[in-house]
């Protein structure tokens, strides 16, 4: 059978679903059938394998039959995010129509496409990250990029090279990225497989496309209001952003009121090793903690999302930082203040994601209580902060709108306990609407009302026996005995007469059974208009709203720092426009967390500048905490360009623009890279990107490879950076080759120091104390003993240390090892002796790591014993 004569056979709902399903090509389709979403053939399979539902199969006329899967309508919300986190795109095909008014099938048609960028959807997103939808578009030299979180409304734009675009996707890591189709290899090879996708037509990419795309949107003429003009790629991808919102069925878009660039000058360059490196988002080893989870102490989801953005970007303008550490200084020294904003701001919840939800019409009534509440609460903050005597606390308070109007209608028109959904009634008050009032009060008080009737007319007839009942065929009726027939008034209308009775109907009855019958509906349906209409109000202040949420988050990422500044003892830093960095005391401000109760970090002194100590090469043995002082270093300085306080007792940080990290093994020997290439891939991105302003951490540099390459390599580095012919970037270099000591000899801006260690016998102790001085030792064979390595090979292992430590002149490799005394394994004439047996017993069933040295000296003699035998 052809294709088209199956097609022609196919049942009317199939025919309908297969013209639907083929507008959304990719994306599963939920097909609303009655009560129940259904999905049919490969969504089916799919679909039953992602959510663990039954399936089956259902006929399709002379078309054979195909797989079904379904699930009750009213379950969507716990189905549809586990579809959209399996990287679905999903889209929903509803009835757009009362299937009781249809003529022939019902009418249907897709009202959103729910991809994992794009939703608004509680159970898919995370309250605490922001969910990007990023498009990239490719130029020869240039990459644009654009984010929008549909949720919030937030929407920036940016171009720069590929590393500067990479560290962006990294950095906010999008649910989802969009390309043209043509840049499909270009973005596979950048990127590899590690997001979800969708490519779009190639001329929706194209820069008239998009000016007349953003223009449209935002009402303008010309994007220069924006800052646009320095960033024509990231235009082109922002218009595609737009595009793609259009044939996802995205048409309420008027919370998207603004388009930012994010100004690579204006923030610390961070390079994406650099962010993985020191953990600041994600740890890197399962189980471990990042500094966003130290500091986040923030009271609401808008502060949360803000403060990761913050981490990422940390501040250049010296100004603009010190303002930060104000507020916070100001909140530190204030704790009834900083008490109360805590408990007001964790009152106000995600107001930023619901001023969203009202622009689409998507908010339901328990949402609209709780938009209430977060007015209701950012009345008294207002106040608080206008009666400090900090003016940044008090332009806050001026930027901050109550809605007044809004507040109060919400309170007068909606119920203190409403349904989640606005179609079964029970939301509006009494007294908002007057038609409203007296169906519910028909509805609530119909049998009162019907005594009332029945009441009156006893009095009016005197008819005592009189009652009033129901039957489905004629509705209320009075119901008069044969002794009273002659007392009926005349108004009343006989509609049924019985052996004992006759029944009647009123005027005033016939009203009251169609008021009483359509109540319900009419509740229904002008409690929707009502709340219709609210939505409406509260969508005139959603650009009020929006703001409050981005000075709302604001300050609660400022009073992060500060609950986290009073709980930790951090200090205020002082921010300089000179090149040195200072820090006393410095401690690693996740790792001081993780210590056992009682144990207390040991902190440490760091000293960079530009002029007399610009690099500082620490040796010392490996498990000394090398790595930990390098990281802890960059993380002060971070922190304090964040705006935050610091772990330490006091610290001056000369402003930093670019931080470069070559900290701990980050092998990627999955994509087919050595350690040692990788390892020389993040060096070279460091020493080519270099400012006189940088800091540099380098960590065991060289280790991937021979030890004599890797003291070249090293050696060469720390050259390269001293003699840099522009820049002095300030430099922590980690090494266990203590042969990079003589340099501090050779080059006045290197100074020698070790992580000091104490020998107590053949034990190592680490102090963990940062000492000027190069250290003579690497301790590596301590450190390998402590591991649990077999006493056998530590021993080895110190021999061959103590023969190469003999003679400290460099000779060729090969010459040294050839010197190297070799393990004596080969047979002796010893063995042919019977006594060599004897002894070989007695050495095999001895464990000498569990001997004392009584008995071991017991044992030793009785093997002299066994070989003085004759």
């Amino acid at each position: 059978m052809s294709k088209k004569e199956a097609g022609s056979k196919e049942t009317p709902l199939m025919k309908q679903y297969n013209q639907i399903k083929a507008k959304y090509p990719g994306a599963l389709l939920l097909f609303r059938v009655g009560d129940f979403y259904e999905t049919f053939g490969e969504d089916a399979v799919r679909a039953s394998k992602v959510l663990d539902i039954v399936l089956t199969k259902r006929a399709n006329g002379s078309a054979s039959h195909i797989e079904l899967a379904g699930f009750p309508h009213h379950s969507l919300d716990n189905y549809l995010p586990k579809l959209v986190r399996a990287g679905n795109r999903v889209a929903i095909c509803d009835q757009l129509e009362d299937p009781k008014d249809a003529i022939g099938i019902v009418k249907r048609g897709v009202t959103e496409l729910v991809t994992p960028g794009l939703s608004f959807n509680d159970n898919v997103l995370d309250k605490k990250s922001n969910n990007y939808l990023a498009s990239l578009h490719f130029e020869k030299e240039r990459l644009g990029i654009a984010f929008l979180d549909l949720s919030t409304g937030e929407f920036m734009a940016a171009a720069g090279n590929e590393l500067y675009v990479d560290k962006l996707v990294q950095g906010f890591n999008p649910s989802e990225i969009i390309f043209c189709k043509q840049a499909k290899a270009r973005f596979s090879e950048l990127f590899k497989d590690r997001f979800t996708t969708y490519s779009l037509e190639d001329w929706i990419y194209t820069s008239d496309f998009a000016q007349e795309s953003l223009n449209r949107h935002f009402g303008t003429t010309t994007l220069k209001g924006f800052g646009l003009e320095s960033v024509p790629e990231g235009v082109i991808a922002a218009g595609a952003i737009l595009q793609y919102l259009q044939e996802t069925e995205h048409k309420e878009v008027k919370h998207i009121a603004s388009i930012s660039r994010l100004e690579e000058e204006k923030y610390v360059w961070l390079d994406k090793f650099t962010i993985r490196n020191l953990e600041l988002i994600y740890p890197q080893q399962e189980g471990g903690v990042s500094l966003i989870e130290i500091l986040d102490h923030t009271a609401t989801p808008m502060g949360s999302r803000l403060l990761k953005k913050w981490v990422l970007l940390p501040l250049k303008e010296k100004e603009a930082i010190e303002e930060r550490h104000q507020v916070v200084q100001a909140l530190v020294d204030t704790a009834d203040l900083r008490g109360d904003l805590h408990h007001h701001l964790k009152q106000v919840g995600d107001v930023e994601r619901l001023i969203s939800k009202v622009a689409v019409g998507r908010i339901n009534p328990r949402e609209m209580l709780l938009l209430k509440k977060a007015l209701h609460f950012t009345g008294p903050i207002k106040q608080m902060l206008a009666q400090s005597s900090l003016p940044a606390l008090q332009k806050m308070a001026d930027q901050l709108n109550p809605c007044q109007f809004l507040l109060d209608k919400i309170e007068k028109e909606l119920k203190d306990e409403v349904p989640l959904v606005s179609n079964q009634g029970g939301m509006i008050r009494g007294g908002v609407d007057a038609e409203l009032d007296e169906l519910q009060a028909i509805s609530t008080q119909g049998k009162d009302y019907l005594l009332q009737v029945q009441q009156r007319e006893i009095e009016r007839t005197g008819i005592s026996s009189l009652k009033i009942a129901y039957n489905k065929v004629f509705g209320y009726y009075l119901e008069v005995t044969n002794s009273h027939k002659d007392k009926v008034p005349t108004d009343w209308i006989r509609k049924q007469t019985l052996v004992n009775a006759e029944r009647y109907i009123t005027e005033e009855l016939k009203t009251f059974e169609e008021k009483i019958l359509s109540a319900e509906d009419k509740i229904v349906a002008i409690e929707q208009r009502l709340y219709l209409a609210l939505i409406n109000t509260a969508a005139d202040y959603v650009g009020q709203i929006q703001q409050n949420a981005k000075v709302l988050g604001h300050l609660d990422c400022l009073l992060s720092f500060a609950v986290l500044a009073v709980s930790n003892k951090y200090v205020r830093p002082s921010i300089t426009e000179d090149h040195i960095l200072d820090i006393k005391g410095g401690r690693h401000p996740v790792i001081e967390k993780q210590l056992p109760t009682g144990e207390s970090y040991i902190p440490n002194d760091i000293y960079l500048d530009n002029h007399s100590q610009q690099i500082m090469v620490i040796t010392g043995p490996n498990m000394a905490g090398k790595s930990a002082l390098l990281r802890q270093t960059a993380l002060t300085a971070l922190m304090a360009q964040m705006g935050s306080f610091v772990a330490a007792s006091a610290a001056s940080v000369g402003i930093i623009d670019k931080v470069f990290t070559r900290v701990g093994a980050s092998d990627n020997l999955s994509k087919g890279e050595s350690t040692f290439m990788v390892e020389m891939t993040e060096t070279a991105s460091i020493l080519n990107n270099l400012s006189d302003r940088s800091l540099v951490l380098m960590d065991e540099i060289g280790r991937g490879t021979s030890t004599y390459d890797g003291i070249s390599i090293a050696w060469s580095i720390v050259e390269f950076l001293h003699n840099h012919p522009k820049f002095r970037a300030k430099t922590l270099f980690a090494t266990h080759y203590h042969e990079l000591n003589q340099l501090a000899a050779d080059y006045p801006r290197i100074k020698n120091f070790n992580v000091s260690v104490k020998e107590v016998g053949n034990k190592v102790i680490f102090m963990r104390k940062l000492k000027e001085g190069g250290s003579e030792h690497s301790f590596g064979i301590h450190v390998a003993q402590m591991a649990g390595m077999p006493n056998a090979v530590v021993l080895r292992a110190n021999e061959i240390m103590h023969h190469l430590e003999k003679d400290k002149i460099k000779t060729e490799t090969q010459e040294r090892l050839e010197e190297v005394p070799r393990n004596n394994f080969q047979l002796s004439l010893f063995e042919a002796d019977p006594r060599f047996e004897e002894v070989m017993k007695h050495l095999k069933g001895m464990d000498i790591n569990t001997m004392s040295p009584v008995q071991a000296l017991l044992k030793l003699n009785e093997l002299k014993l066994i070989i003085e035998k004759k």
